[in-house]
């Protein structure tokens, strides 16, 4: 849990309480019902952790990541031991059209990439330092929200500050996805996943503070990188049970149970998930509309990704 600072803590912006209409009917079935919810003021990161500030909690701690250390077969049975080494998941464009209902077509595991090397070993941050801290786990995350005196934001509160005061809108700054032909995230242009015009001016990661900032003055609540969130992953009516306030409106919720939260398609490995939040670069048109405040997606705690990072929130008074 985090404390409550006495004043506006550096780089953090405050988020005042209020109720908003959470999810959306328009997209994908797994944000709908829209249900009334009610979130308490709280101060945020005014942009995802990078490269540079995990970089800072690493040497002050001596943390290794997942991504950093080897699995144990033992955790894994029919693990076959020569392939219990450190990794994690890279984003790799293909080169001609492919079965999107088959992401291990773009998806790659390589040995060696972890925060530190983001493409694989050969890879360094010395360039993208500004740039959000990849290839974590929701482990990685709370330990460094834990070492800041911060916490990870609840899928609540996450969406309710992406939506920078906007009511209704379906994006972070309206309902047009570029208005008058402006990005205003770090999303993917063109055929995924293999062919981005990088209109925006990106193919991977961003700089933190590349895109304007929201309403509350929070950059990059949408794009760049997914989030991790607190939350364990439910779909909305299977939520752990929250009282409702005289208006009806939900009051802080806190997603579902961990018990319930693995994937149903993998009935015997059974590896808890978490909610994400945000989009990331590889949403696109024209195969991952994420790109949006109410989106959502389960992330598997024992997984990372190049595409992946997270935030830090503080209680307010």
């Amino acid at each position: 849990m985090s404390s409550t600072p006495a004043s506006a803590p550096p780089n953090m912006q405050l988020v005042p309480g209020g109720v908003f209409m959470m999810g959306s009917s328009a997209f994908y079935p797994e944000e709908a019902p829209r249900r009334k919810v009610r979130v308490a003021s709280f101060w945020v990161d005014e942009t995802p952790v990078t490269n540079a500030q995990f970089a800072a909690f690493v040497d002050a701690t001596g943390y290794r990541t997942f991504a950093e250390t080897a699995p144990d077969p033992r955790d894994y049975p029919g693990m076959d031991p020569a392939l219990a080494v450190a990794g994690s998941l890279v984003f790799t464009m293909t080169d001609r059209p492919v079965d999107l209902g088959d992401p291990s077509q773009w998806w790659r595991w390589v040995a060696g990439a972890c925060w530190r090397h983001p493409l694989g070993p050969e890879s360094g941050i010395e360039d993208i330092l500004d740039h959000p801290a990849v290839h974590v786990t929701h482990q990685d995350a709370a330990a460094y929200a834990a070492w800041a005196g911060k916490r990870l934001p609840t899928e609540a509160e996450f969406e309710f500050a992406a939506r920078g005061g906007l009511v209704d809108a379906e994006y972070a700054w309206g309902d047009e996805l570029t208005p008058g032909g402006e990005h205003r995230a770090n999303t993917w242009q063109g055929m995924f996943p293999f062919a981005n015009t990088a209109a925006d001016g990106w193919v991977r990661t961003s700089p933190v503070r590349e895109f304007p900032a929201n309403g509350y003055g929070i950059h990059d609540m949408i794009g760049n990188v997914w989030e991790i969130c607190e939350d364990w992953w439910s779909l909305p009516g299977d939520a752990r049970p929250r009282k409702k306030s005289a208006c009806c409106a939900i009051d802080n919720p806190r997603g579902g149970f961990r018990a319930k939260s693995h994937d149903p398609s993998e009935p015997t490995a059974k590896i808890p998930r978490k909610v994400i939040k945000g989009g990331s670069h590889l949403c696109a048109p024209s195969y991952c509309q994420r790109y949006r405040p109410a989106a959502r997606h389960p992330q598997s705690i024992d997984s990372s990704t190049s595409h992946i990072g997270f935030r830090c929130v503080m209680d307010a008074a």
